[in-house]
C-alpha cells in the first residue's frame, strides 16, 4: 500500500515539476486538493486518492503535451478524457487526469469548472482554491465527492456557512452532508 501511495505522490510532484519547467499554468484538483487542504488542519484526516487530477486551461493542452512528454508522460484521449498515462505501460489508472478550466466537465453540471487562476500555493504546488474546490465536489456528487466533503467539514475546512455561497442545487448538496455527517 505505501508503494501505490508513494507512486501517486512522485507522479503529482513530477507533473507540477514538468507544467512549471515549461510555464504551464495548472492547478491541483480532485482527492490531493482535498489531501492538500485537509492537511492544513489535521494531518492525520488526509486520506489517500488512487490518482492525479490537474486542471488546465484547453490553450494550454498543446504546450502541457510537450511538457509532460518530455517528463516521461504519455497524452492519450481515453473515452473522451485527456490524461497523461506515467509510462509506455501504464494503464489509466496510472495516470494523470486533466480537467478543463472554464469548462463544464459534463453538460448538465450547474458550472463550469473554474480557473487555473482560483489557486494557491500549497507546499510545493499550485492548488485549487477551497471555495473553488468545495464547488467542484458538490456539482461531481459522486460517492468519492461526498466523502472528500465530508472530510472538510470534519476538519472544519468549511462549515454550514457555505451552504449560501452557492447556487441552490450545490448550497442544498452541502446542507445534506451536514445534516447527514455519516452517510
Amino acid at each position: 500500500m505505501v508503494t501505490a501511495v508513494e507512486r501517486v505522490r512522485n507522479r503529482l510532484l513530477r507533473t507540477a515539476a514538468a507544467l512549471e519547467a515549461a510555464g504551464v499554468p495548472y492547478a491541483v484538483v480532485g482527492g490531493n486538493a482535498v489531501a492538500a487542504w485537509v492537511a492544513t488542519i489535521d494531518r492525520a484526516a488526509v486520506r489517500n486518492t488512487q490518482d492525479v487530477d490537474i486542471l488546465l486551461r484547453r490553450s494550454d493542452l498543446p504546450s502541457a503535451i510537450k511538457a509532460m512528454e518530455a517528463a516521461g508522460f504519455e497524452y492519450q484521449n481515453v473515452l473522451g478524457i485527456d490524461m497523461f498515462l506515467d509510462g509506455p505501460d501504464a494503464s489509466p489508472r496510472d495516470a494523470v487526469h486533466v480537467l478543463f478550466a472554464n469548462e463544464k466537465v459534463k453538460p448538465a453540471y450547474v458550472a463550469p469548472s473554474p480557473d487555473v487562476e482560483e489557486s494557491e500555493r500549497s507546499e510545493s504546488l499550485n492548488v485549487i482554491n477551497v471555495e473553488a474546490l468545495v464547488k467542484m465536489k458538490l456539482m461531481s456528487n459522486r460517492d468519492k465527492d461526498r466523502t472528500h466533503l465530508r472530510d472538510m467539514l470534519g476538519v472544519g475546512l468549511i462549515d454550514a456557512s457555505w451552504v449560501r455561497r452557492f447556487p441552490p442545487e450545490l448550497g442544498s448538496r452541502l446542507q445534506h452532508l451536514i445534516d447527514t455527517p455519516e452517510g
